[in-house]
């Protein structure tokens, strides 16, 4: 009988295709675990839940660990899940440049967590004050995307597909964040270090699930197969998630560094203003876990 592991994402998209693809062919079964997925769209209630024991693992951003930790949660960082930051500031079509955003309503996941951390010191790059701008709470991805399909809002950061979908509609690309600052870690795997003491064997078969379908996902070979595991709720049309599919095999594996998250520790703590000492990074990050999963990779 397969072990449950649950895991809570905050929104979906192409960077979540390994998961798919470790669903669709029975990856996490084969190594004796069954993962329950729930889709929050909320990093907040992703968090909240992960601490409380909702979910054993989440997919989150870097810094919502680094913040909890100082607030007392026993989260870590376990493995990178995607590049960074693999999103595309989006804005309502007419407003041609960041400078147009001032006195306008961005919509964000989370005000004060995530990559509105990056937007923040983006629009400050361009002149423009946290007060030029009205920052709104939306959700994960997809309800980023319907509120500038809504107009209630007229820019956001938004990963593939929902930022290609806009592009292709018409809307504007003000900035990728992958260029504007390549060193800063993408999507993480959390967990709590209470459950993989004691869930070790179980954190370590997620591991090697989720990389044997990453695995797969590189060969041509699979294209048609990898195709039909996206989930149509994802309404991305095919030639797009060629591309996608393209771009994913064509980059290194996602890692994440001691300098990274340092860069990451720096950013929280100008966000928060933070007094206390800054931790170092093994306060909040252990891939020996990794390691132990995938010998070969760490080798």
């Amino acid at each position: 009988m397969s072990r449950l592991v649950k895991l809570g994402l905050i929104s979906e998209g192409t960077n979540t295709w390994p998961l798919y693809v470790a669903q669709a062919l029975q990856l996490f079964e084969r190594q004796g675990i069954e993962v329950e997925v729930t889709l929050t769209g909320s990093s907040v209630e992703q968090q909240e839940e992960l601490i409380r024991g909702g979910f054993d693992i989440g997919f989150q951003q870097s810094d919502h660990v680094v913040r909890a930790v100082e607030r007392g949660a026993d989260l870590f960082v376990f493995m990178p899940h995607g590049h960074a930051p693999e999103l595309t500031l989006v804005a309502a079509p007419g407003i041609g440049a960041i400078g147009d955003l001032r006195g306008r309503t961005i919509a964000v996941d989370g005000a004060r967590t995530g990559y509105a951390l990056l937007l923040r010191r983006l629009l400050q790059q361009e002149k423009l004050a946290e007060t030029d701008i009205v920052f709104k709470e939306f959700g994960g991805s997809r309800e980023r995307y319907d509120a500038l399909k809504s107009g209630a809002a007229v820019a956001s950061l938004l990963n593939a597909p929902f930022d290609a979908q806009l592009l292709a509609d018409g809307y504007t690309m003000l900035a990728r964040m992958s260029e504007r600052f390549p060193t800063y870690p993408g999507p993480v795997m959390a967990a709590r270090r209470s459950w993989a003491r004691d869930h070790e064997q179980d954190l370590l078969a997620f591991i090697r699930a989720y990389d044997a379908a990453h695995e797969w996902l590189l060969d041509p070979a699979h294209t048609d197969e990898a195709l039909q595991a996206l989930p149509p709720r994802l309404n991305l049309a095919r030639a797009a998630a060629l591309e996608s599919l393209k771009n994913f095999a064509q980059r290194r594996r996602p890692v994440i560094s001691a300098a990274g998250l340092r860069e990451v520790i720096d950013t929280v703590w100008q966000a928060e203003g933070y007094t206390q000492a800054k931790g170092a990074p093994e306060k909040y990050m252990d891939l020996s876990y990794m390691q132990r999963a995938l010998p070969a990779r760490a080798a």
